[in-house]
């Protein structure tokens, strides 16, 4: 027989619904290994980012009781660098060695309560710079799904709380029963911690001097050898003004821009063909198959194989 874990999450005013029910939805699906409970700082009804607001049945007692406390993310509305004394009284209740999860910008409710200080944690990359500004003594790395630092966990935004979850059941229980909670709840069964956000970093708007006609023409080349030459003569620029100019509308230079676009084809052919890597790597204008899986691991932080076998799993 296991040992029930408990598991209390902490709703907030302003919190997200879906990142509200990802513990109870993971953990309440690992064959009663743990009893997952919700609560709020007063035991009231919270607002949430939807058109309606939630009714628990625990109060900040519950926090007391708890194995594992999960913040699910916030409205950054709702972020301040100084929690209401209603919150820190209520996380005043947590036992010492408590395992403390947040999900996206619950990283910040805990950093405020000074739990992440001298620690290294992660949020939503949208939000890495306020994060950074407002918490100088937190080490953030927001360019990762989650970071387990012993009994402290932070996630990034949205599904990453599906992992960290995931990733806290796999410590616990190990990994059959990981994979058999991802397969009943539809998901990837393993996204490592140290894998990149996925960032999507689109075209600028085009304006009267801009460099975004060249940029479009290029996307359609990507399988074709570009240097900055052939692109400066497509703007009709010297090569010095049109790198400074593009520099200055993408804020990378044309080169590191070109072989983002490259891996971001890359990662769409991956997801959507059984092309082999070396084909994938000729169509998206890599020399070979070794290129592309050493640019994309830069990029991401993953193999192609790791990256198609995550987003194939349902094909």
């Amino acid at each position: 027989m296991h040992a029930v874990e408990r598991v209390v999450v902490l709703a907030l005013d302003g919190v997200y619904p879906f990142e509200l029910g990802i513990p109870s939805r993971i953990f309440g699906a690992a064959d009663g290994r743990y009893e997952v409970v919700t609560c709020t700082v007063d035991g009231r009804p919270v607002r949430t980012t939807a058109d309606f607001s939630v009714t628990v049945d625990h109060g900040p007692e519950a926090l007391s009781t708890a194995d594992t406390v999960v913040i699910p993310a916030i409205t950054p509305e709702s972020v301040t660098a100084e929690l209401p004394d209603d919150v820190l009284a209520a996380l005043a209740l947590i036992r010492p060695g408590t395992r403390i999860v947040s999900i996206c910008t619950g990283a910040f409710v805990l950093a405020a309560a000074g739990l992440l200080d001298g620690r290294r944690a992660t949020t939503h990359w949208q939000l890495a710079d306020e994060f950074r500004r407002t918490f100088p003594r937190v080490f953030l790395d927001p360019d990762v799904l989650f970071v387990d630092d012993d009994t402290v966990l932070t996630s990034a935004g949205a599904a990453s709380g599906v992992d960290i979850c995931l990733h806290i059941l796999r410590k616990d229980h190990g990994s059959e029963l990981a994979n058999k909670v991802a397969r009943r709840c539809v998901v990837p069964p393993w996204r490592d911690g140290g894998q990149a956000q996925y960032i999507e970093q689109p075209v600028p708007e085009t304006s009267a001097t801009s460099t975004a006609a060249t940029r479009a023409w290029a996307l359609t080349r990507l399988g074709d050898p570009l240097t900055l030459a052939d692109l400066a003569n497509h703007a009709r620029m010297s090569l010095r003004t049109f790198a400074r100019r593009f520099n200055d509308e993408v804020g990378v230079s044309p080169g590191r821009w070109l072989i983002h676009q490259r891996v971001s084809r890359a990662r769409h052919l991956l997801e959507s063909s059984e092309l082999s890597v070396d084909q994938i790597a000729g169509q998206v204008g890599f020399a070979t198959g070794t290129s592309l899986r050493q640019h994309l691991h830069a990029a991401i932080g993953v193999s192609p194989q790791a990256y198609r076998r995550t987003f194939q799993a349902t094909r």
